[in-house]
């Protein structure tokens, strides 16, 4: 079987490599049992592989999308007969209708559910802190992550896993980082335009566009999704002042876990309301400071002290509340957690916003200038674009 075969067969535009092959199949009441080369025992329930069928009855041949739906057929189905073909698929002929199925293993092993498969199958953070993110911060040149999807590849999985990475030698032309982020995917917009120039100005309706010192926030806490990653890339940075400031709301969020488990509890189940208002608009959500996952695991952070409305939950949450909003500011407030970063002429710095907090010190226009261009680009895309160059890469 080439790889084109095993390509067209499945119900994906991925295709599955055969990394293992299955030895025998052992059937039960609801479910049967495959035994791999590897030693490694997977279980699929008969609703699961009939769900899972990649015939063209069941898939639509051109978008790969599944036209068969589960309850057009019976809870109780089962197979007739279940046998390993000489090219190692799992065939099936069920009980139902005179069905055939048939599996291929590469699809069949990527998608086995045992929970050993499902714990390597879930992906960690790199968490950081000062010192680590000073020695392994994610670099590579705006000529390589242009002209290179390998490049680009690593850098964009380093972004993922870090939260953080930095494009150097950018050209210093206005609205060259367009061309940076199209290399992920659309930029997304937002009241404050496709493009925004972090620069002073005198109608400033944001903080960031005044030279005052920035505190440590994330973008946007008051849209029901937050933008996923913020470019900012600097055009001129010649005024004293204006470092970044930037902290992993995830190591934050992971120490207070283990050091202060009931400020930690609070941040993550008591929501907090965010206002973000001006003459044209009024933007206003409510959530956790801390969010979590079904699994416990921290998958985003949302914060913004000047963008956050009158605290308004229950009398007895009122103090717990105040209590962990305080040790999640304080700590972050700790230098052993911040990453200090001046961006200087051509940087490109990207981070997860949802992830990242960063903060700006004052600057002083009377010593030169400072021009930053931003954008967003979802966190979707970045994920997506890791697919389709992870697929291409095969």
């Amino acid at each position: 079987m080439t790889l084109a075969d095993a390509h067209t067969e499945i119900a994906s535009f991925t295709p599955y490599p055969i990394k293992q092959i299955p030895l025998n199949v052992q059937l039960g009441n609801e479910s049967l049992l495959i035994t791999w080369d590897n030693g490694h025992e997977s279980e699929y329930h008969y609703l699961w592989l009939r769900d899972n069928c990649h015939c063209s009855e069941c898939i639509a041949t051109l978008t790969r999308e599944q036209v068969f739906e589960i309850c057009d057929v019976p809870e109780t189905i089962k197979p007739q007969e279940a046998y390993l073909s000489d090219d190692n698929r799992l065939v099936i002929k069920w009980d139902h209708a005179d069905h055939i199925s048939q599996y291929h293993p590469g699809w069949l092993f990527s998608h086995c559910y045992s929970d050993s498969a499902l714990k390597a199958k879930q992906w960690h953070a790199k968490v950081w802190d000062k010192e680590t993110i000073h020695q392994e911060l994610p670099t590579n040149t705006c000529v390589n992550i242009m002209q290179s999807d390998q490049h680009l590849l690593t850098w964009l999985k380093d972004l993922r896993d870090y939260g953080i990475a930095l494009i150097k030698s950018v050209e210093r032309e206005p609205n060259t980082l367009i061309k940076v982020a199209n290399r992920i995917s659309f930029i997304r917009e937002t009241n404050f335009g496709t493009i925004f120039n972090v620069q002073a100005k005198a109608d400033a309706n944001s903080t960031a566009y005044t030279d005052l010192r920035l505190p440590l926030h994330t973008d946007l806490p008051t849209r029901e999704l937050q933008p996923g990653l913020q470019f900012l890339h600097c055009l001129v940075n010649d005024a004293a002042g204006g470092e970044s400031i930037l902290v992993d709301g995830f190591k934050i969020a992971e120490h207070m876990r283990e050091h202060y488990p009931e400020e930690f509890e609070s941040l993550s189940s008591i929501p907090m309301a965010f206002y973000n208002k001006d003459k044209h608009s009024d933007y206003r959500f409510r959530g956790t400071a801390i969010v979590l996952d079904e699994k416990k695991q921290v998958i985003e952070v949302r914060l913004a002290n000047f963008l956050r409305g009158p605290i308004d939950v229950p009398g007895h949450q009122t103090i717990a509340l105040y209590k962990a909003y305080s040790c999640f500011i304080r700590l972050t407030r700790e230098e052993r957690f911040q990453f200090f970063h001046r961006l200087n002429s051509g940087d490109l710095i990207v981070f997860d916003n949802r992830r990242v907090l960063h903060a700006r010190n004052a600057f002083d226009l009377k010593t030169g200038s400072r021009h930053l261009q931003g954008c967003y680009v979802d966190r979707d895309e970045l994920l997506s674009r890791i697919r389709v160059l992870e697929r291409d890469a095969l």
